[in-house]
């Protein structure tokens, strides 16, 4: 029974009440939608199996199931959308490996993909981390997949399409590189540390989305004193799936030694002053605009702290920079 005490808190909870059921009833449709589209991309498969019917219409088939459609049920049957229900049926043939989270408009944009490791991938990355169509176009556009997938040997690409990039380890925070073009900063705009720091705020929910799933921002120029001088981080995080800081330094050119140095630094200072019980030890990732990897090798050698160095670009990749590099290893 409702327990109200006034007039408004009955307002409230009727409210509350309405917007559960529109949101049920929007998932239910969007769940019934998608599952009609398969039957129909199933159909259209078997009716293409059976050789003699199918020659009869010949080349023509998709205009023509498009045509016939919309005269009679009205829009959503444009030839791409016919091919797309196909391709749905072809890519799930069991209809329990569904999403009941994803929209029709997410497996629209996921079949684009080239590759059914690819469509694997999205599939499971969309419904860990709930993103809106919009966020999927610009994940698939700035190649995800690709840019984790560069870390992984042939099994570790094969787990990631088919349960997404899951965070156990601090080394799965990184991407290489990580794709900041949502900044609009011109790639050979003359630009300081600073500026990439204020863009970065400005658009925050971006550029968490960019690092993925379980960053919460803690705050910029972080102050620390340490032996009577003070010094500053560009960004702190706190990771809640690792229960651990995670200390962000950014640099416009090259990851130095130096730079490395300074990190540690910074993690030895939080490892006594900052952790709490039930942290982890805190992470440092350094993101440059390159990195030489045999001085990075030989600065971070014998540093016990968890130190992770990427570049970052202010433009979305070409997939030809990624394509063949992955080819090889799965060939392997």
């Amino acid at each position: 029974m409702l327990q109200t005490n006034n007039y408004q808190e009955l307002i409230q909870q009727i409210g509350v009440l309405l917007s559960q059921g529109r949101q049920k009833a929007v998932q239910s449709v969007n769940t019934i939608l998608v599952k009609t589209y398969w039957e129909i991309g199933r159909y259209i498969v078997e009716f293409e199996q059976n050789g003699s019917e199918r020659a009869e219409y010949g080349s023509k088939l998709f205009e023509r199931i498009s045509k016939d459609l919309s005269h009679l049920y009205g829009k959503g049957f444009s030839r791409s959308n016919i091919l797309y229900m196909r391709k749905l049926y072809l890519s799930f043939q069991k209809s329990e490996t569904l999403s009941h989270i994803l929209t029709w408009s997410h497996y629209f944009e996921i079949l684009k993909a080239d590759s059914d490791l690819e469509i694997g991938f999205y599939t499971k990355q969309c419904e860990l981390e709930r993103w809106s169509v919009r966020e999927l176009k610009r994940q698939m556009k700035s190649l995800l997949f690709q840019r984790i997938a560069l870390s992984k040997d042939k099994e570790g690409i094969l787990e990631l399409s088919k349960k997404g990039h899951q965070i156990g380890k601090p080394e799965d925070l990184i991407k290489d590189p990580f794709v900041l073009e949502f900044l609009n900063i011109p790639e050979h705009f003359q630009w300081h540390e600073d500026d990439l720091e204020e863009e970065i705020i400005s658009k925050l929910q971006n550029f968490i989305m960019e690092m993925g799933k379980g960053f919460a921002f803690i705050g910029r120029q972080y102050r620390m004193s340490i032996g009577g001088k003070h010094f500053r981080l560009d960004l702190l995080f706190y990771h809640r799936i690792l229960k651990c800081f995670v200390l962000i330094d950014l640099k416009k050119g090259e990851i130095t030694h130096e730079d490395i140095g300074q990190i540690n630094l910074y993690l030895n200072y939080f490892k006594k002053e900052e952790a709490t019980e039930g942290d982890n030890e805190p992470v440092g990732i350094i993101l440059g605009n390159h990195k030489n990897e045999i001085l990075v090798e030989y600065a971070t050698d014998s540093i016990t702290n968890k130190i992770l160095l990427s570049k970052y670009q202010l433009y979305l990749p070409k997939k030809e920079d990624f394509q063949n590099f992955l080819e090889d290893k799965l060939l392997k």
